[in-house]
Formats: C-alpha cells, sequence, structure tokens
C-alpha cells in the first residue's frame, strides 16, 4: 500500500562557490554569528582553495524512519565544503561539520548516530549532483556574478541590503 509517498531525505542548504568569496575578512559591523560565518569560509578556502569547492552552510538534513510524523525523525545540522570535478559537473567528495540536532527516536544509540554522520555525509553528496543537475549551481554563480559587477560599477558599495 502506498499513500501519498514523501522524499525519504530531506537536504536544505545554502550554498557560496568559494571561487566567488572576494574577501575572508569579515566587516567590523557583522554580526558576531556573520564573522564567524566568514572566519569558517575563510578556512574552508584555505584548506581547500576557490576552485571547484563550495561552502554549504544552514544545512539541514530529515530522516522519517517510519510512517509516523511523531516518531521516528533523525535531524542533522550540517556545514562544510563540497568540492566537485574540474568541470563543476560531479561532486568528489565532501569536508562535513555533521551534528544530531534533535530526534523523535527513543531507540536511538551512539553506534547509529556515527552510522548516520556517514550517511548525512553521502546524501549531501547525492543532493549536490542534484542542486548541480537542476542549474541551482549555475544559477548560484550568475546571481554572485552580478552582485560583483553591480558591487565593481558602484565602488564596491551595494546598500543596506548587502
Amino acid at each position: 500500500m502506498e499513500i501519498g509517498r514523501k522524499q525519504q531525505v530531506e537536504i536544505t542548504f545554502d550554498c557560496v562557490p568559494l571561487r566567488s568569496v572576494r574577501s575572508t575578512e569579515a566587516p567590523a559591523e557583522g554580526s558576531p554569528k556573520f564573522q564567524a560565518l566568514v572566519k569558517r569560509i575563510g578556512g574552508a578556502i584555505e584548506k581547500h582553495g576557490r576552485h571547484n569547492s563550495y561552502y554549504l552552510h544552514t544545512g539541514i538534513v530529515r530522516y522519517q524512519l517510519t510512517n509516523s510524523a511523531k516518531v521516528g525523525e533523525l535531524r542533522f545540522a550540517f556545514e562544510g565544503t563540497v568540492l566537485t570535478d574540474a568541470a563543476d559537473q560531479l561532486t568528489r567528495s565532501a569536508d562535513l561539520t555533521i551534528s544530531l540536532n534533535g530526534d523523535t527516536c527513543d531507540w536511538l544509540t551512539e553506534p547509529v548516530v556515527n552510522w548516520f554522520h556517514e550517511t548525512v555525509r553521502r546524501a549531501v553528496m547525492v543532493e549536490f549532483d542534484r542542486y548541480i543537475d537542476a542549474g541551482d549551481l549555475a544559477r548560484t554563480q550568475e546571481r554572485i556574478d552580478q552582485l560583483s559587477r553591480e558591487a565593481d560599477q558602484s565602488g564596491g558599495f551595494l546598500g543596506m541590503g548587502i
């Protein structure tokens, strides 16, 4: 019996192509949270370089292990770098920080959580390939290129929205 089949894994994230990052210096007026993100992005650039590398942040992976919304959910948060092949067409690896961020599984044990950390990493790699295939990576780069052109034309200032 199949009733309203849902996706087995729900994954969301924000993506920053590292080649688009002009500076790893956070603005002094930036919030502490933003400054910490800029510092982590700078660390990713130092470790992985700027080419074919993408920083994913505010990532969430949700697994629903049972057919009940009340029981069997695992929620993981993740952040880190995804590396692609030279053509930006296929994910090669993911260097992620992953944490269990909520669950409704009273049977959850530490070895299972550890196993899911690797499962999350692999699921994110598959999802990033889907992101590439959907053209989202190209659209992200186009938006960044447009913002860069606008910044250059305005002497580097884009207003309060940026």
